[in-house]
């Protein structure tokens, strides 16, 4: 005769049990890591208009050169600097934007995304 199959798992499953000291004391862990990740993009390299994220985002490296007209949402005065997605110190010449990870915009910057800082 047949053995019969058995659905249950062979090993008993473990869970993890953290805690109250261990679950109090991973938020600030966490935040340290994710400091240390934003610390690590210091180098990190300028977008370039021929990249394919520029290019989805029609993103110009300098707004000044944009032509009335060519993109419809654009506006004179308009730049990276003064978008509330550009993350960049003030005077800088580029910085981080919310939109483009990992890769910094210059600040004299443009793309379709631009919304105004409040």
């Amino acid at each position: 005769m047949p053995k019969p199959i058995s659905l249950r798992p062979s090993r008993p499953t473990t869970t993890l049990h953290l805690s109250r000291r261990t679950f109090l004391a991973l938020p600030p862990a966490l935040t340290l890591l994710g400091l240390s990740a934003t610390d690590s993009r210091a180098d990190a390299p300028l977008l370039k208009e021929s990249d394919a994220e520029a290019q989805s985002m029609d993103y110009r490296e300098d707004a000044s050169k944009i032509k009335m007209g060519q993109f419809p949402k654009f506006k004179p005065g308009q730049t990276c600097a003064n978008c509330s997605l550009y993350a960049g110190d003030k005077g800088a010449a580029s910085g981080p934007c919310g939109l483009f990870l990992n890769k910094d915009v210059a600040a004299i910057g443009w793309c379709n995304a631009w919304e105004a800082k409040t």
